[in-house]
């Protein structure tokens, strides 16, 4: 009988580990499943123990955290022996080397953050998205900008292959972590009734709910605190300081031959100019002249919360020198009102994370509007202008690459119109640049300029079936969808679906933008 009970029990133990181990791959699979990569998925989460969701999300940060300082380490390695490589290849990796350094840090938050939570506010969950959101947007533009390397033969394809592996394991992070964490804010919110914020003035003057630390002068004359706008930005106070309030930076009208760049440790810098085309920076980098797209921008900013108000950001290096960027914008809750932003093909670049742009001009030709940041314009001024004989324009080239990415470009009462001298050129809503781009227009007025199919391909039917691009109760001679492309992605859209691309439920604005001062409307 004792034999018999521990045959018994031994049986009894293998068929437990044995289902145990069905039970685990069932639940492995089951989390995968749902990611854009279940067979890499199942290949890198643990099969030993039936974990949560939320524990399969923490280790799939920490194997991406793991991942991405590898990935450093050897963009490190080759960035110190780069004597002989071409300049294009230096400028590149030093792309790949700032992106991959945000990337380790937005990663070490986002486990911070979920480390020991199982629920999260619904406010962090969608900082967690869109910080993983952002990884996979900064993998991508290291990836763009190491295309066009040719030297050190090898340099592209090493890199390349760790790239993609990154990439596949932020998309797996994203997927688990959205369905662990983060309620679906994107496409799901309930449409919330914002009062207007809205308190216009001729001259903009800092609202009491706005709280400065310091306030200093920018005055080439030498009447102010600087002469230039670098040696204000130089004297802010970085992140690690402790600082309360924002820096205020004043610049006095002036045209300011001056390439800016607020770093991830400028934090929270406000930035007031004079007025459009009186306070004015200017450059003209471009890629024919060897820049990389990302590095082309005469002012750019990734420091979080930035604002800048009534200045013109201009980049002068003309239509034939192709992709050449006014201002690139990478600081998640950025904010930019009375502003414009001049240039030809490439003019805004929306890189990533979270940004508002209020009553600003945009002048540019082809993909003017371009990058993957969830973004809204809204009461702003679109010019296209006359682009290299040829082309067309595109206002925007929208660029999401994930279909759990939280990104977008949203324009909502808006006004397109010609530029000078546009005559007949074609000119669309836009086009997609990445599989998943994502566009809608809400209730903007479009000049006879639009084309009537409204948008364009990017190349044959890449992405046709992907993409979303939607329209919603636009107006003005543009803007009818009877003759609107036909593609699967292609939507006219109602009130309901339109409302999750407001301020208030596509970049949560009404949290955050009333701490600006700068107006906005939360909601239709």
């Amino acid at each position: 009988m004792a034999k018999m009970q521990l045959t018994t029990f031994i049986a009894s133990l293998i068929l437990f580990l044995y289902c145990s181990t069905l039970l685990t791959n069932a639940s492995r699979e089951t989390v995968c499943k749902d990611t854009p990569y279940p067979l890499f998925c199942s290949s890198i989460l643990p099969s030993n123990q039936s974990a949560s969701i939320q524990d399969n999300g923490r280790f799939s940060v920490q194997r991406s955290i793991s991942t991405t300082t590898n990935l450093l380490s050897l963009v490190n390695s080759y960035l110190q022996r780069q004597s002989g490589y071409p300049q294009y290849t230096i400028r590149a990796l030093e792309d790949c080397q700032l992106l991959i350094n945000l990337n380790v840090e937005l990663l070490s938050d986002i486990l911070q953050t979920i480390r020991s939570a199982n629920t999260l506010s619904s406010s962090k969950a969608d900082d967690i998205q869109t910080f993983l959101s952002a990884t996979l947007t900064n993998q991508e533009t290291c990836s763009n900008g190491l295309d066009s390397v040719s030297s050190p033969s090898t340099l592209k394809s090493t890199l390349q292959a760790s790239l993609t592996n990154g990439t596949k394991l932020h998309s797996v992070s994203l997927a688990i972590v959205k369905h662990g964490w983060a309620p679906n804010t994107r496409n799901g919110r309930r449409l919330l009734t914002v009062p207007e914020y809205n308190r216009k003035r001729k001259l903009y003057t800092i609202g009491d709910n706005v709280k400065v630390n310091k306030t200093v002068t920018v005055n080439p004359d030498g009447s102010g605190n600087f002469k230039t706008i670098n040696a204000a930005v130089a004297a802010a106070p970085n992140k690690t300081d402790g600082s309360k309030g924002y820096f205020v930076i004043y610049v006095v009208a002036g045209v300011y031959n001056e390439y800016v760049i607020l770093d991830n440790n400028k934090r929270y810098i406000m930035m007031i100019g004079d007025g459009i085309g009186k306070t004015i920076i200017t450059g003209n980098r471009n890629v024919v002249d060897g820049s990389t797209t990302f590095n082309s921008a005469t002012f750019i900013v990734t420091g979080k919360g930035f604002v800048g108000v009534d200045i013109t950001f201009r980049n002068t290096a003309g239509a034939a020198k192709h992709q050449a960027v006014a201002l690139r914008s990478g600081s998640d809750l950025s904010t930019f009102y009375r502003c414009s932003f001049e240039g030809y093909q490439d003019t805004l670049y929306t890189h990533s994370l979270r940004q508002f742009y209020r009553e600003c001009d945009v002048y540019g030709t082809v993909d003017f509007i371009f990058g993957n940041a969830a973004v809204v314009l809204q009461n702003c001024n679109l010019y296209p202008r006359l682009p290299m004989q040829g082309q067309f324009n595109s206002i925007t080239a929208q660029g999401r690459t994930d279909i759990n990415q939280n990104t977008g470009t949203s324009i909502q009462n808006c006004t397109i119109k010609a530029a000078e001298s546009l005559g007949s050129t074609k000119t669309y809503l836009g086009r997609p640049w990445k599989e998943y781009s994502r566009v809608v227009y809400m209730k903007s007025f479009m000049d006879s300029l639009i084309d009537p199919a409204g948008w364009s391909v990017w190349s044959g039917t890449f992405a046709l079936s992907t993409l979303y691009y939607a329209e919603y109760s636009n107006t003005g001679p543009g803007s009818s969808t009877s003759n609107r492309v036909t593609w699967s992605g292609y939507h006219v859209i109602n009130a309901t679906d339109a409302a999750n691309f407001t301020v208030t439920n596509f970049i949560a604005g009404n949290t955050w933008l009333p701490g600006t001062g700068v107006p906005f409307n939360g909601g239709l």
